[in-house]
């Protein structure tokens, strides 16, 4: 079953505190999980940026929204109880809970008003009855369209550079990584086929304890298990056991499927995973803009 949208989980977390228990959101939780039939995995699932699991970020976003709505009330910094507004509204039986149905308490509706902003002189609302993300959930995504919309850009931009450039921008990114010691390290022991790619070896760490042979291939075309098996052959020569392979375009099935079948141990990174890289360690890209989001501190108000 799919990860239900923070409305669709409003219903269930007033029930579960139908019974005027002071409770912790967080406690709700797995039983919560239990009662969508989520599995495993979607209830590991990570919001993009990887701060919160998605789930229990919706569960908070719901019980947030109700108690604007006066349904829920707190008792603590962590703590909710059901109000008499909330048994009201249960003794109703909905069929559930969403933003709209909540836009009959006044409270809601002077949040809802609240939560609107001005963008070009247009009022622009941040609360949607037919939105199936909250307000945090529609940021990160806003902000995963702009990522990958960088890194397409990225590989465009890599893929029409030069030769020498991308041996450069190897040789960046290796260290950025942690691997090949300093600068002029790196750059020494990378580079030199000027066939549309890069070859050398590379120290693992600072110490050079162990080394690590490097193939890039500045390539449109896909690339197959004959060059990889050709790269894997390569090691031998050289008596090496690790191995990292780099293209600007993407590996076949089979390629990928060779690698995982041989005692070396060969990394295959594709365009995709190169511009995300690139990205993740800041090489060739520039922040534009820094948004700070914060959230109320929960352990400042504990003692209050």
């Amino acid at each position: 079953m799919a990860i239900p949208d923070y409305q669709s989980i409003m219903l269930s977390v007033l029930q579960a505190f139908g019974d005027g228990a002071v409770r912790r959101i967080r406690d709700l939780i797995p039983g919560l999980a239990d009662q969508f039939g989520l599995s495993a995995e979607e209830r590991r699932e990570l919001l993009p940026s990887g701060a919160q699991v998605r789930f229990d970020n919706r569960v908070h976003w719901a019980a947030s929204y109700m108690k604007q709505a006066g349904l829920l009330e707190y008792r603590g910094p962590r703590l909710l109880v059901i109000t008499q507004r909330g048994r009201d509204l249960l003794a109703e039986q909905p069929a559930g809970i969403s933003v709209k149905s909540l836009e009959r308490y006044p409270e809601f509706l002077e949040f809802k008003a609240r939560t609107k902003v001005k963008a070009h002189g247009a009022q622009v609302a941040t609360l949607d009855d037919g939105a199936k993300s909250n307000p945090e959930e529609a940021l990160e995504a806003a902000w995963q369209d702009l990522r990958e919309q960088l890194a397409q850009e990225l590989l465009e931009r890599v893929r029409a550079a030069s030769p020498s450039f991308f041996e450069h921008l190897v040789v960046d990114l290796l260290v950025k990584m942690g691997y090949g010691g300093s600068q002029a390290d790196a750059a020494q022991v990378v580079g030199g086929s000027g066939d549309a790619g890069i070859d050398g070896v590379i120290k693992q760490d600072r110490l050079g304890l162990d080394a690590v042979y490097v193939q890039a291939k500045r390539w449109e075309a896909q690339v197959g298990r004959p060059l990889v098996q050709g790269f894997a052959g390569s090691l031998d020569g050289r008596q090496a056991t690790k191995g990292v392979m780099i293209t600007t375009s993407s590996f076949s099935a089979d390629a990928k499927d060779f690698v995982e079948r041989i005692a070396k141990r060969i990394i295959l990174i594709d365009g995709e995973t190169l511009a995300q890289y690139m990205i993740e360690f800041g090489v060739g890209v520039a922040t534009a803009r820094t948004y700070d989001v914060k959230r109320v501190d929960l352990d400042y108000f504990e003692d209050v």
